[in-house]
């Protein structure tokens, strides 16, 4: 199928998507699960964000008070974002770098919705993973690689900044462990190397920071070639998760004809905000679940639609049992505990830990006490954010952040 055709048929898939009579006939957990064990759903489509993987101790980016970056606001940082950003990391990699450290794969434990995906994928009933979070937390649940498109990204593999040449994980982890800054080692690049953003913030607009002028001439040097005295590259080396003004993945584009094959949509953990991603579930005819504390984008519109306003972990639980899964799923998230230190940590906890670890590297503002105070207001005013399974990108590595994967 053409380009075009594949166009054509995803705008009369949307035009079509008001069913004369609902395939999911309750709007309930049992309605779910009568229409998964029909016929009629073979192929399904799992869209992942940040609530996914905050059971897991990740944080969301943008929940308000408890996401990452309404805590890394605390920090001398320009903008929170900037962390996030190519000039920034040029100039101040050390900021990047043990952020990376405390939200590199390795230390979390995933989730049972993970394993749930994984089940999915052994009933021969998954047909792709469409995730926002860089955790690499499905692949790591057994997830198949190949049902897998990061759309912002992931820790897997990284490369450098300069030559773009790929660079060894073992090596890279080992930098991270010992707090130094990885650079390439490479010969230094004897022709310029194409380093202009692509699409652009196209992922993120609604919550792209205001781009410093000297950062962004910082990350648009990186194309020149400049002369080192060894001949070595020395580009520093990033993982390969999106940063803000970075095009998103080939892959993520070349998944659209997806949407055309699914019989159902499960959308999990993510609010549906950031674009192009939240695009998806608007794009088939198919039943759409929308499992997340709070409603997210159009679901609940249509006639197939059906919001199950609950943690993720929860809700699966719910469907494995009504459909004869429930011992499996037990096993299959069994199969995940990690070894040596229980990985128990709540969200706060592990919050509070990242946000200290990387405030010893660049400070914290002045102005700390006076947002302390505040909050300490509002909690004796009992003053809450509203609840959610995520508020936006990276982290559960949403990237309803820039990296459910960076910016």
């Amino acid at each position: 199928m053409s380009a075009l055709e594949t166009h054509q048929e995803l705008v009369a898939r949307m035009l079509a998507r008001v069913a004369p009579e609902p395939h999911i006939k309750t709007k309930d957990i049992d309605g779910i699960v009568d229409y998964m064990k029909s016929p009629e759903c073979k192929k399904i489509m799992v869209m992942a964000g940040a609530g996914i993987s905050t059971s897991a101790g990740i944080p969301d980016f943008r929940s308000p008070g408890t996401g990452l970056y309404d805590n890394l606001a605390k920090l001398n940082l320009p903008y929170p974002q900037a962390v996030f950003e190519l000039g920034y990391l040029i100039e101040r990699p050390e900021a990047f770098y043990t952020l990376a450290r405390e939200l590199a794969p390795g230390r979390f434990r995933p989730t049972v919705t993970h394993s749930f995906i994984k089940l999915l994928a052994d009933k021969g009933l998954l047909n792709v993973c469409f995730t926002q979070n860089i955790d690499s937390l499905e692949a790591i649940a057994g997830v198949p690689q190949e049902l897998i498109i990061e759309a912002h990204g992931s820790f897997a593999t990284q490369r450098c900044i300069r030559c773009k040449q790929p660079y060894p994980s073992d090596a890279f982890a080992a930098h991270l462990r010992a707090g130094t800054i990885p650079r390439c080692e490479l010969p230094a690049p004897t022709t310029p190397t194409q380093t202009e953003p692509g699409p652009g913030d196209e992922h993120d607009a609604a919550a792209a920071p205001p781009i410093d002028n000297k950062y962004a001439a910082l990350a648009a040097s990186l194309g020149k070639t400049l002369d080192s005295a060894d001949g070595l590259c020395h580009g520093l080396i990033k993982p390969d998760i999106v940063f803000f003004g970075e095009p998103l993945p080939p892959a993520f584009f070349a998944g659209f004809p997806h949407t055309l094959d699914a019989d159902l949509v499960l959308i999990m953990g993510t609010s549906l905000k950031v674009h192009p991603f939240a695009s998806l579930a608007e794009m088939g005819a198919c039943p759409r679940v929308l499992i997340n504390r709070d409603p997210a984008g159009d679901i609940g519109t249509e006639t197939d639609d059906v919001e199950l306003l609950m943690s993720c972990d929860d809700a699966v639980r719910e469907i494995a049992r009504g459909m004869g899964w429930a011992a499996e799923l037990d096993a299959a998230w069994a199969a995940t505990a990690l070894g040596g230190e229980a990985q128990d940590a709540s969200t706060r906890s592990e919050l509070d830990r990242i946000v200290a670890n990387v405030g010893k590297v660049i400070g914290v503002k002045e102005s700390t006490d006076e947002v302390d105070a505040l909050a300490a207001g509002l909690a004796k005013l009992d003053v809450r954010p509203p609840p959610g399974d995520d508020a936006g990108s990276g982290g559960g590595l949403d990237r309803d952040t820039p990296a459910d994967a960076a910016a």
